[in-house]
């Protein structure tokens, strides 16, 4: 893979996701040049002994502790020499004790990403690390040591101290690592990588460990998985529009200009896209039969009775139109699957509106990852070029002025971005397990079988347990959508007395986005079944209507006048006209890219025409979404 450039300025959320699946790095020259004019101003402050916050004070409360020269515990009998100035063993200590993360390990992409996030606002040459610190950081990247950093910890401020601290203590030979695999002392994977530990000098250790990387690599990670997900979710919502042939118009442009969310536009402009080309949807209601069971004299022509199905319509009598003449006048009297009414249900009619709210949520979140991705995290923050007062009072420049101490390292424009996600994540999930519910339920399915089955002897579940896994998964997602981001937990002794709780925010949701597939998995699963039995059914009474006479059509239909009655001959000559147009339509089928999708599932999970485990379908249907099969069969037939 082509080495990713790391300069502080232009590292953008892809670049981030090929470092964080295994692309090397490598480091600006002029950002290096920076990083080594700031490590220069500080070395020159601490000979001048300035008191600078993290270099010769302690941290957090301890911020009014300025160290001496010498340890006061030399004099303590037995105390041992390490070798160490006091300012360098404040950085090493800082280190080791603040690694103290429980709970597993990151996966290796999200703990490559915060190396490189790590590695990157240092390029800025604002912190006064060494550029030797930054090579040996890269040269970890680059050697593929995957430091052991586990998941909780982190409060988003001071930064996400506690796992910063667990990459930074592999690098000076301590904690543990995962390397080729395995699981091993930090300072073995070292040693097999033929590189050294480093020993950190002036703010090195708070240079590392102080910044926003572990919430900013899990938020660029769930950020890569939605962006994908939305479009899945739109595909899903598609395939389920065709299986319930329905109504389009709720998605005409000239609707969608009167309320111009970005979002609201763009799904319901790629929903028309998906659709293109589907004799399914918009479908005439009176075309629409109903399913009804299979019975052994279900179908006459023995090739049909292989479909697994009956259907039918109801006919509406000449005395129930009274007041109604002009409807039916567009309309035929046959009642199918489709109710007369112009409008589909909220779950299918306001797609765009709930899936466009998702996707504005999710360009919220991509603008603030965007703008943190090249922004400078840690404390204090030196400015060695300031060529005057930061007032303009032409009092002159002085330390202050150029060593600041602000709170950049406050992850809370992150964690409630992320807030916004999760908030948003289950009511994409909750709106697809809607639609699925809808399809297995014969009151909501538009006539479809019940559950998806033909269940002729009463033995068969069909879909129906399909519904409550992703019911259960809908209630996980809500349950932890409570925003932690509210509710601060003060730390260091009141010193940090408000914290953003970012860090638990951006694991959740990159954790959240795996349930989320789950859940549209499950759609497109169902919606294949349904669609199946959707487009065979409309095509069967075609196929009957094209072999039989006006009689066979009539077999079909429920309702009818005996013969004799007086509106016999009326009612022949309207299932007349329902065959004629059956007749002469072409075969009904979904729209292209949809068609498209549902062949590549069909070509790992077989439709099913009798119960069956499925457990090795519904982990297929999740693999499918999870490597984005389906959507990358779709996108081609669009394009």
């Amino acid at each position: 893979m082509k080495p990713i450039l790391l300069d502080g300025n232009s590292l953008n959320r892809a670049q981030l996701a090929e470092i964080a699946h295994g692309a090397p790095v490598r480091l600006d020259p002029a950002g290096m040049a920076a990083v080594q004019r700031a490590a220069d101003f500080l070395a020159e402050q601490v000979r001048r002994q300035e008191p600078i916050y993290g270099v010769s004070t302690g941290f957090g409360s301890n911020a009014d502790k300025l160290l001496g020269a010498h340890r006061v515990r030399a004099g303590l009998p037995g105390a041992a020499d390490s070798g160490d100035s006091v300012l360098e063993e404040l950085q090493h200590n800082l280190i080791v004790t603040h690694a103290v993360c429980v709970g597993e390990p990151f996966a290796p992409p999200v703990v490559r990403a915060m190396l490189a996030i790590r590695i990157n606002t240092l390029m800025r040459g604002h912190s006064g690390i060494r550029p030797s610190v930054l090579e040996a950081l890269a040269a970890l990247l680059n050697a593929g040591i995957v430091p052991v950093v586990p998941q909780k910890g982190s409060v988003g401020a001071s930064g996400d101290l506690a796992p910063l601290s667990h990459l930074a203590i592999v690098l000076l030979g301590g904690g543990e690592a995962f390397y080729d695999g395995e699981r091993m002392p930090g300072a073995d994977a070292l040693r097999l990588a033929g590189l050294s530990p480093v020993k950190l000098s002036h703010k090195e250790g708070l240079a590392l460990n102080n910044g926003t990387a572990q919430m900013l690599a899990t938020a660029v990670l769930a950020i890569e998985r939605l962006e994908d997900l939305l479009d899945t979710a739109d595909l899903a919502a598609a395939m389920t529009l065709d299986a319930f042939a329905g109504r389009l118009r709720a998605f005409d442009p000239h609707v969608h200009a009167l309320r111009p969310h970005p979002g609201q536009v763009h799904v319901a402009a790629n929903l028309r896209q998906l659709l293109q080309g589907s004799t399914l949807s918009d479908i005439a209601y009176h075309l629409v039969p109903r399913f009804r069971p299979w019975q052994p004299d279900s179908w006459t022509v023995p090739a049909r009775q292989a479909l697994g199905f009956d259907l039918g319509w109801d006919w509406v009598p000449f005395s129930q139109r009274h007041g109604r003449e002009r409807f039916y006048q567009r309309f035929r009297p046959f009642r199918g699957g489709k109710k007369h009414q112009p409008q589909d249900s909220y779950s299918l009619r306001c797609i765009p509106q709930v899936h466009g709210a998702v996707r504005d949520a999710l360009e919220q979140a991509k603008r603030v990852v965007d703008i943190e991705l090249n922004a400078v995290t840690d404390n204090p923050l030196l400015f060695p070029d300031l060529a005057e007062a930061a007032d303009g009072s032409g009092r002159g420049i002085q330390i202050e002025d150029q060593v600041v101490s602000a709170g950049h390292f406050h992850g809370m424009p992150l964690a409630l971005a992320m807030s916004y996600l999760k908030a948003a994540i289950p009511v994409l999930a909750s709106i697809s397990e809607r639609r699925l519910n809808k399809l297995v339920d014969p009151a909501t399915n538009d006539g479809l079988p019940p559950f998806l089955i033909g269940n002729e002897d009463g033995t068969e579940s069909g879909f129906m347990i399909v519904q409550y896994t992703a019911a259960a998964l809908v209630n996980d997602l809500c349950s932890r959508a409570h925003p932690a981001s509210v509710y601060s937990i003060p730390t260091s002794a009141n010193a940090e007395d408000h914290v953003s709780m970012g860090a638990n925010e951006g694991r959740h949701v990159l954790d959240m986005t795996q349930d989320l597939g789950h859940v549209l998995a499950l759609e497109l699963y169902t919606a294949a079944q349904a669609l199946d039995y959707r487009r065979d059914m409309i095509n069967a009474a075609r196929g009957l209507a094209r072999d039989g006479d006006a009689e066979a059509l009539a077999a079909k239909v429920q309702g009818a006048p005996l013969p004799g009655h007086p509106d016999r001959e009326g009612f022949l000559a309207e299932v007349e006209g329902l065959r004629q147009e059956l007749a002469a339509s072409a075969e009904f089928q979904p729209g292209v890219a949809v068609k498209a999708a549902w062949a590549a599932l069909r070509e790992a999970i077989p439709f099913m025409g009798r119960d069956r485990a499925m457990d090795g379908d519904v982990a297929t249907a999740v693999r499918l979404v999870q490597e984005g099969r389906l959507l990358s069969a779709a996108r081609a037939a669009r394009d």
